[in-house]
């Protein structure tokens, strides 16, 4: 089946995991396997755009993740500064825009420049857009729109789903209609909670570093021969 004639997903969402179990797998370190799942989320967001799709997230860095060694969140904070900075020019080659979804508590002065001015500099993009879930957590993003609306003056006692959408980070990037989690496990752990309502969920074996333009191909197809009724 062509990819013009399949019924395609308006927006995938991508939880980025197995990093460190496939650096383990090859015996590096795991700053190694963040790097390659830092390279396949460029080769991955090349496949869903070329695919058709409209809007792309990734979960790149979740509000748990300060958990992690020192070392290792140091390491982290280092690709994603090269990926607002120094490689930001692949994303405007590429016609690409950059969204950024995430409380920005604990993220450093540094890092938050670059998002402004990423964000800033892709804004006219029209490929797609690719929207990075940094430090983000869906209860936090459902508990935050909450706060927004009641500190605009909204009554929480007449709060509705409507009022809760239009206050969540980035909220004109729509619902996800397809989700992929990578490496075999099969949970969401805290991803786009309040956008995957109705998602189609998909579990990879394979870890993030090594997913393929053909697996994206195969995943879209899969998607397109399910049946979504939203409740009806």
């Amino acid at each position: 089946m062509s990819e013009q004639t399949i019924n395609l997903p308006k927006h995938v969402g991508y939880i980025v995991d197995g990093n460190r179990r496939w650096a383990k797998k090859h015996g590096l370190p795991a700053y190694e396997g963040h790097l390659a799942g830092y390279n396949a989320i460029q080769d991955v967001a090349r496949a869903t755009f070329d695919s058709g799709v409209e809007y792309m997230s990734a979960y790149i860095f979740s509000t748990e993740n300060w958990k992690r060694s020192e070392n290792e969140v140091k390491a982290l904070m280092g690709l994603v500064l090269k990926l607002f900075t120094s490689d930001l020019h692949i994303f405007n080659e590429e016609n690409i825009r950059l969204r950024v979804l995430g409380s920005k508590d604990m993220v450093n002065e540094r890092i938050k420049k670059a998002i402004v001015e990423a964000e800033e500099a892709t804004k006219n993009n029209t490929r797609g857009t690719l929207a990075l879930c940094f430090n983000y957590g869906g209860q936090l993003e459902i508990a935050d729109a909450v706060k927004k609306f009641v500190q605009a003056g909204g009554d929480a006692s007449s709060i509705t789903v409507e009022d809760i959408a239009s206050n969540l980070y980035a909220p004109d990037i729509p619902p996800v209609d397809l989700i992929i989690r990578t490496s075999g496990e099969q949970r969401l752990s805290n991803f786009m909670l309040y956008r995957a309502a109705y998602s189609e969920l998909m579990f990879v074996p394979k870890p993030w570093p090594d997913i393929t333009k053909e697996d994206v191909k195969k995943a879209l197809h899969e998607y397109s021969n399910r049946g979504r009724r939203f409740g009806k």
